[in-house]
């Protein structure tokens, strides 16, 4: 028995859905019936540097108020009268001061300029550079905050070489990576799985790719459309509550970054150690126009194609008795993968707005990614049983007679399609009150138009060796060196089969939210309310082919099939590669003489529909130095799910019907935001949350699905009673930001789980075309208790104080350690508490940068430790891991002042592996290389 870890009334809102605003007459009309509002006044505007381009993450203040620039450098202050001095602090730019008249019962306009000529003082630090730039954006930003939140800007992502946004997000304190192939792929926040963590680009929630989890794949986004991106690991009441770990938004460009006629782009080529060359690209083009420049308009595309040939062994570890009688760990298949894979990532990214004074504002944005992967994979599969092991054989080195030698090649194409599309308004009234809207649409689509296999088995059965006992990563094997599984005369066709699966996720939002400025005494008070309605379409479709008739297999013989080029893996000779173009002519000649697969072809599809409606009320106040936020979310699930199922019953008949399930639930979501500033430069937080995840919807319907990986057979059977995670948090942390641009920071969390999800998998017999097959079976059941906790410090500093030429170095070093688990209702092997998966104890991120004039440098630096991915239940031997990884890049650039930037990047200079085992190290399951890759490019700008 196995033990998976997975991660697994409402309020009527004001309004639901809002394409556009109302004319500011109706809407001024609509604010003025909240009777508790009385009739404000006050300043708005945006502020800029000397360039023009906005700021984000400045502090406003005057009168005892306080306001924050959003990433547009927009702001507005109400509650202030008469002649005001506005002050506008931004870490790296000299302090700005300007005197505004506000006439009674007015909201004022007002723009604010921060530059270098404003310095004051020699502890003023002058921005300059690219790298210290997009420090000071996040750090800003971050400062500022009610929540604790970190940021990467635009400027900080384009100095480390990564190609999307899994991997820009690796050098924030607190996440690391899960890869696929070398390449990031999902996030962990603060420890917790990846399904904890909610993303959305320009605030439209995304739905997942991958059907089973409602993890993003994060891969599918290129890195350079991203404006910045913004990680809340703690959650105010007017965000969704479905984020566990933290919510992600990755904003697009606006054309009012610049607010002029803006181009951009960037294009190069690489060489990948294990693959050919790659080569990427991207364009941006900005403008506004307009008799005040009050429109705008953007558009940019990214391309990037990747060729890689990874190395690949997997080792499928068991415990089996000796002619000896001794029970020992023995190998019970070795596979050696050789692969061809290309990869090309598309991205689509566009908006439009209409911006007639800083105090109106409405827009539409667009966004589409496409990830292709074709994957061509030859291997080698020999496969040894228990009754055939030699006496003598040990844990590290054993012998089998009768070993099965068998060749495949597997063609696979999967298609990942992210797109997005909002449009909304924001308008700010007379009396300080701001009304915002948006009306969104995103969709998913993951396709695999391939996934077809042909299989080859030897005649010859030898007898193999093989030996741990000196690298565990790469074992000696005696075929290689008795080499039968090269005799191409010697091989049969065996089977050929074909699946092509197509998982689509719709989703359609629609949110109100009314801010409304108020007075209690002489207290002034914010109040903020909002709705929202999330409405979820999931249908997956899936059919499988399979024919192991001969007469059906190539009319060539196996040698025939295959070319010139040797198949290698490491330093294992697998034998000739196969004739790509003759295989793939033979699947399209195959597909309709092999026969549809049923029950599997119909019980594997199923269809769910999920609808959120959420309404929340907060207040938010300013006690001196303390600003404190409290209030309350409601959400309402309701759930809808079907999935076909099929019974023989007792008279050997096969009936088909639908099985469906009905869910409502509803939750309370209190929270309480703390902020405190001991000074300008020290800090604290505090917050009290709850937030949510609800099951993978491949968990939730009622269904059963075989899933056949060579010889190992398992049935995944859905759970309707399954409950969401929830859980109860608190964190609390102190940030002191330095004068010379950095911060040194500590922030602890403690989550307190209910309800955690896991997989129980346990064995039974099963027969299949009159074979008898042990087979395993999993279904999702929940925990009732569980923990998540650690501790964040990060360090991010500019060495201005040093003199001369090391006054151009800089840091950013962060470091997390997570503890966690999860308390099971009944014992499993003994065992009734485990760790959750994804889980390092350990987290490094480690850089050095130089920037002086043109030219920019850094060497980065990351490392997790080992991480747990599935537990077995019976045997604490067989857990397996993955072993922690680190990883060197270099990245650096010359500027050559007129816009024409020229760069270069190494990645994995480390060539580090990424290994998978059982129990211990020593037991290696999955030992995989993917080389370092070197990239140079030109970037312009105008």
């Amino acid at each position: 028995m196995k033990l998976k870890l997975l991660v697994g009334a409402a309020v009527t809102p004001l309004v639901l859905g809002m394409a556009v605003l109302p004319q500011a007459a109706q809407a001024d009309s609509l604010v003025a019936t909240a009777a508790a509002v009385p009739a404000g006044e006050g300043v708005y505007g945006r502020v800029t540097d000397a360039n023009g381009a906005p700021l984000p993450g400045v502090e406003v203040t005057a009168q005892g108020r306080r306001a924050v620039t959003n990433t547009q450098g927009e702001f507005h202050m109400t509650g202030v009268s008469g002649q005001v001095v506005l002050q506008a602090r931004y870490i790296g730019l000299p302090t700005a001061t300007r005197s505004v008249s506000v006439q009674s019962g007015q909201m004022t306009s007002v723009v604010l300029t921060l530059g270098a000529s404003e310095a004051t003082s020699v502890a003023d630090v002058v921005v300059n550079g690219v790298i210290t730039e997009g420090v000071a954006r996040s750090l800003n930003q971050q400062r500022n905050a009610d929540g604790t939140i970190n940021v990467l800007s635009a400027d900080a992502i384009g100095r480390y070489p990564d190609p999307n946004v899994a991997e820009s997000l690796q050098r924030v304190a607190g996440i690391a990576i899960q890869r696929d192939q070398g390449e990031g792929r999902y996030i962990n926040v603060r420890g917790a799985p990846s399904a904890f963590t909610a993303v959305s680009v320009d605030g439209v929630a995304v739905p997942s790719v991958d059907p089973g989890t409602r993890a993003v794949d994060l891969d599918t986004l290129p890195s350079d459309i991203v404006s910045n991106v913004e990680v809340s690991k703690t959650l105010l009441p007017s965000q969704d509550a479905d984020s566990i770990a933290g919510a992600v938004n990755i904003k697009t460009r606006s054309p009012f970054d610049s607010r002029r006629l803006s181009l951009s782009g960037y294009g190069g080529a690489s060489y990948n150690d294990y693959g050919g060359e790659d080569i990427r690209g991207g364009l941006t083009a900005s403008n506004v126009f307009g008799a005040n420049e009050q429109f705008g308009a953007l558009l940019s595309y990214s391309y990037s194609r990747t060729n890689r040939r990874p190395d690949n062994v997997e080792s499928g570890w068991t415990k089996m008795e000796t002619p000896d009688g001794e029970e020992i760990f023995a190998l019970e298949e070795s596979l050696f993968k050789d692969y061809e894979t290309e990869r090309t990532r598309q991205a689509v990214t566009g908006g439009l707005e209409f911006r007639p004074n800083d105090a109106t504002r409405l827009w539409a944005r667009g966004s589409f990614a496409k990830f292709e992967d074709d994957e061509y994979r030859n291997q080698l599969l020999l496969t040894y049983d228990e009754g055939d092991m030699v006496a003598g054989s040990n844990n590290r080195k054993a012998t089998f007679d009768n070993v099965t030698v068998e060749r495949q090649l597997r063609h696979r194409t999967q298609v990942n399609e992210i797109t997005t599309l909002t449009a909304g308004g924001e308008h700010i009234f007379g009396n300080g009150a701001v009304l915002d809207g948006s009306l969104s649409w995103a969709s998913t689509e993951q396709s695999y138009p391939n996934r077809n296999e042909l299989l080859f088995r030897s005649k010859l059965t030898p007898s193999v060796t093989y030996d741990f006992t000196g690298d565990h990563y790469e074992p000696t094997y005696s075929i290689f060196s008795t080499q039968e599984h090269m005799n191409a005369s010697q091989y049969g066709y065996r089977e050929t089969a074909f699946r092509s699966n197509t998982t689509e996720q719709e989703e359609v939002s629609a949110q109100m939210n009314l801010e409304l400025p108020s007075r209690f005494g002489d207290q002034e008070v914010t109040w903020k309310f909002g709705g929202k309605f999330r409405t979820r379409d999931v249908t997956a479709d899936e059919e499988r082919f399979r024919t192991r008739r001969a007469g059906d297999g190539p009319s060539q013989s196996y040698a025939d099939l295959l070319g010139d080029t040797e198949s290698r893996n490491y330093d294992y000779l697998l034998g000739h590669k196969f004739n790509n173009g003759l295989v793939d002519a033979y699947f399209d000649s195959a597909r309709d003489l092999a026969d549809r697969r049923m029950p599997d072809s119909v019980v594997s599809d199923y269809e769910a529909q999920e609808d959120i409606l959420a309404a929340y009320g907060q207040a938010r106040f300013d006690r001196g130095a303390t600003s404190v936020t409290v209030g309350l979310r409601v959400e309402n699930t309701k759930f809808e799910g079907s999935a076909p199922s099929f019974v023989v019953d007792a008279n050997g008949d096969e009936i088909y019907s639908v099985a469906r399930v009905d869910r409502d639930d509803t939750e309370f979501f209190p929270n309480l935001t703390v902020r405190h500033s001991f000074s300008e430069n020290l800090i604290g937080r505090f917050a009290l949350t709850r937030s949510i995840n609800r099951p993978e919807f491949n968990q939730i319907v009622p269904r059963r699905v075989e899933e056949t990986d060579g010889s190992d057979i398992s049935y995944e059977i859905g759970n309707p009673d399954l409950k969401p995670t929830l859980s109860n948090n608190l964190d609390f942390g102190l940030e002191y930001y330095f004068d010379g641009l950095g911060v040194l920071s500590a922030n602890a969390f403690y989550k307190d789980l209910s309800d955690y999800r896991y997989t129980l998998v346990y064995g039974e017999e099963v027969t299949i075309d009159g074979v008898v097959y042990d087979a395993e079976f999993a279904t999702p059941i929940n925990a009732p208790e569980g923990h998540l906790m650690g501790i964040e410090l990060n360090w991010q500093q500019k060495f201005s104080f040093l003199p001369g030429w090391a006054s151009n170095f800089g840091v950013f070093a962060n470091y997390t350690y997570t503890d966690a688990e999860i308390k099971t209702a009944e014992a499993y092997g003994g065992r009734d508490t485990f760790q959750l998966p994804g889980q390092s104890e350990n987290n490094y991120n480690l850089a050095l940068f130089y920037e002086n004039a043109g030219l920019s440098a850094r060497l980065s630096y990351t490392k997790r430790s080992d991480y747990l991915e599935e537990i077995n239940a019976d045997d604490a031997d067989f857990d397996l891991l993955v072993e922690g990884r680190e990883q060197l890049d270099f990245t650096a650039s010359y500027d050559f002042g007129n816009g024409i930037e020229v760069f270069g990047e190494a990645k994995n200079l480390t060539d580090s592996a990424g290994v998978k085992y059982y129990g211990t190290r020593e037991r290696t399951y999955e030992y995989e290389k993917f080389g370092f890759n070197v990239f140079m490019g030109v970037r312009f700008k105008y």
